[in-house]
């Protein structure tokens, strides 16, 4: 059923556009929201458009919040709609049942069926969730299917394509639309996996930053260039634990003395070389997305003051 404005309404309502840049969740995924689950029930007007409220808002945040702890969206949508509590076995099979699905169809090569499930993901759970629950653990489950010898290189490359142009064409969309802080985004030297940065890149235009992605292996000497042409406000970089510390301390040390904005470092580089990373006065990042890029706006701000 669709409520109508009211006349008289003193409230104020937001469309669907502002709800979507002020909670970050995208314009699709309120709308799945609201027609498989019923958690949300806008107003409209005359011509059929979605108005939210104050309240509305406030319930998509806590939406949000429940997402970020692991909640699925179907037990969020129990609790608040029946006042349940559910077996935490729920929104833990939710996301087993996705990467179960997205495995089988990798397996058999069948990229209408991996796709089929991505969107259903995706329309379901902002990309932050969607990549913490779903596609990194499943990056990690096809590792070890390699190495157990019960899945194949095949495999991981055909899943490296469809990942890559997936999350390329959706980087490029979201890319020019984004008006907030500019980050260069790089893998360094020696790292050629570059899904970690791709991944973070899109977290971060999900929350309206502009992201200038430069890729694998990207000699460090390259970035004050592109920093001092674009004005970008800060710098982060992705490696893995393969790194050297040591070698890794001087090129941060070099660029964080070339440069005047912040310089991150993510990856599980941040962990192995943690000491060498702030020695070198750059800043180590979170393994969760959503954490680091806290990290990221908090220093932007400071120094923005």
């Amino acid at each position: 059923m669709i409520t109508m404005l009211p006349n008289n309404s003193t409230t104020e309502h937001f469309p669907i556009r502002t709800v979507s840049e002020l909670t970050g969740v995208n314009s699709v995924t309120l709308r799945a929201w609201e027609r498989r689950y019923g958690l949300i029930k806008p107003l409209r007007t005359p011509k059929g458009h979605r108005l939210y409220t104050q309240n509305d808002i406030d319930l998509i945040q806590g939406i949000l919040d429940r997402l970020s702890r692991g909640m699925s969206i179907g037990q969020i949508a129990r609790d608040i709609l029946h006042k349940t509590a559910e077996d935490e076995t729920d929104f833990l099979d939710a996301w087993d049942k996705y990467q179960q699905h997205m495995i089988n169809a990798i397996a058999q090569f069948d990229e209408h069926s991996l796709d089929a499930v991505y969107n259903d993901a995706m329309s379901l759970y902002p990309v932050d969730v969607v990549t913490s629950r779903l596609i990194m653990p499943l990056l990690e489950q096809l590792g070890m299917r390699w190495e157990n010898k019960t899945g194949s290189i095949a495999e991981e490359h055909f899943f490296s394509v469809y990942l890559r142009n997936k999350l390329g064409a959706r980087f490029h969309h979201q890319n020019l639309k984004n008006t907030g802080p500019k980050l260069i985004m790089a893998c360094l030297p020696g790292e050629h996996h570059e899904f970690g940065a791709l991944l973070f890149a899109l977290t971060g235009l999900s929350k309206g930053f502009q992201v200038i992605l430069l890729g694998a292996d990207l000699p460090v000497t390259e970035l004050r260039p592109v920093a001092d042409r674009t004005k970008a406000d800060g710098i982060v970089l992705s490696g893995s634990a393969s790194l050297q510390c040591d070698q890794l301390f001087d090129q941060l040390n070099s660029l964080c003395s070339a440069v005047t904005i912040p310089v991150f470092v993510g990856g599980d580089v941040a962990d192995t070389c943690r000491e060498q990373i702030e020695k070198a006065e750059a800043i180590p990042l979170l393994r969760d997305l959503s954490g680091a890029l806290t990290i990221v706006t908090s220093q932007l701000k400071r120094n923005a003051k």
